[in-house]
């Protein structure tokens, strides 16, 4: 797949000159699937970290720019449960004890034993890249993405999501949703006020699909969650602009930043590209945090939570970038980033007009102009704390490539 990388990932925001992608025929191996990918990682318990990003942990893996890896990665729901292990929480739903992974199942027993760093993932990682240093940016293909079951859980609460007191944009006096709680010990009333919901995935007419019920069927479209690099030292990104660092002295999970992270971003599915900015030797990837569908927002404050599996192939260029920023075939994504998701609006927009400039050479007038009259700006996710904006760019409005 020959991505058209080198106008988004090395001028627009970047402190450098562009420099030319390296193309995909220049890998050793690699391939479109795990069978064909040249290293694999498991999701068993000692390749997990949970709910951080942690800086300096000694790799699973050290790869070589241009090379893919296979990653097994498992979902936060079920598999960190405080009181309830894997089989009976999933039992609780019709799921059989087969039909739940080992992996949730180990992890789950390893919890007592293991560093927790406050958010609510586990991760597979890290992955170092051979040269990466800081300054540097790590490309990330999305060559596939799969579930390893068929459900995943989606939860909703009355003060849940873009409705809890602590999303940015709540004030005093709001109507929480009108969500009768369930009878104590029913399935999908595991918490106090919070329903967990059980959806199967299937095949019917030729598409995967959710069977949301009888009448509703959607369109699966996995992607991992996060997908990050290892922060700079000593400054953090936590729930609120003022939250204190944290007390383990590691980044957590749940908001994202300029590391990447819990993007939480649904066109980061296969077939896509992320780039991030390096700021820690080797880069560190972690990912994790399997969705099957989501809609932009994730307003109920999850997806559809669900183990999946991956490929990706890792190129790393010696050029920096100040944000993520992603591509697919059809659509450059420009990000904004903020705890107020009008700041991030105006972010992802100065980051548009900012690519226009640099790339396709506009004016600042006519750069804005475009913008308006062809770019959708879009919440990609607005209940972690931090809250994203993208700017989607169609490549197809430019007639010269």
């Amino acid at each position: 797949m020959a991505l058209a990388v080198a106008g988004l990932a090395f001028s627009a925001l970047c402190a450098g000159a562009g420099v030319s992608p390296a193309s995909a025929d220049n890998t050793k191996g690699g391939g479109n699937d795990a069978e064909h990918a040249d290293h694999f990682l498991s999701a068993r318990p000692e390749n997990l970290v949970f709910g951080g990003l942690p800086i300096g942990r000694p790799p699973l893996l050290t790869v070589k720019s241009g090379e893919t890896v296979a990653i097994d990665a498992i979902a936060p729901d079920g598999s960190a449960n405080a009181t309830l292990d894997p089989v009976s929480f999933f039992g609780l739903f019709g799921v059989q004890p087969g039909e739940v992974l080992p992996d949730v199942k180990d992890f789950w027993s390893s919890i007592p034993n293991r560093p927790a760093y406050g958010g609510a993932h586990p991760l597979t990682g890290p992955i170092y890249v051979d040269g990466a240093e800081p300054g540097d940016t790590l490309e990330v293909q999305v060559l596939e993405v799969h579930p390893r079951v068929p459900y995943g859980i989606n939860s909703t609460a009355p003060t849940r999501g873009v409705f809890s007191e602590t999303y940015p944009g709540w004030r005093p006096g709001d109507v929480p949703v009108d969500i009768p709680p369930v009878p104590a010990g029913a399935p999908g009333g595991l918490y106090p006020n919070q329903r967990q919901h059980l959806y199967r995935t299937a095949k019917v007419k030729g598409r995967e699909v959710v069977l949301f019920n009888d009448d509703i069927q959607i369109p699966t479209a996995p992607f991992m969650g996060v997908m990050g690099v290892a922060p700079a030292s000593g400054t953090f990104v936590g729930s609120t602009p003022t939250s204190p660092p944290p007390a383990s002295g590691v980044q957590s999970s749940n908001p994202p930043g300029t590391f990447g992270g819990n993007l939480d971003t649904k066109d980061m599915k296969a077939g896509s590209t992320l780039y991030l900015p390096v700021t820690q030797p080797g880069a560190q990837f972690y990912t994790g945090d399997g969705h099957t569908a989501q809609g932009g927002g994730e307003v109920s404050g999850g997806a559809l939570e669900t183990s999946l599996g991956g490929t990706f192939r890792f190129i790393l260029h010696k050029k920096p970038i100040v944000t993520p920023l992603a591509e697919d075939k059809d659509n450059y994504y420009v990000m904004g980033i903020d705890y107020d998701l009008d700041r991030a609006m105006k972010l992802a927009t100065a980051n548009v007009v900012d690519f226009l400039i640099k790339e396709k050479g506009l004016t600042p007038a006519k750069a804005q102009s475009l913008a308006s009259l062809a770019v959708d700006f879009k919440v990609a996710e607005a209940v972690d704390g931090t809250q994203i904006i993208e700017g989607v760019i169609p490549k197809g409005i430019f007639l010269k490539k």
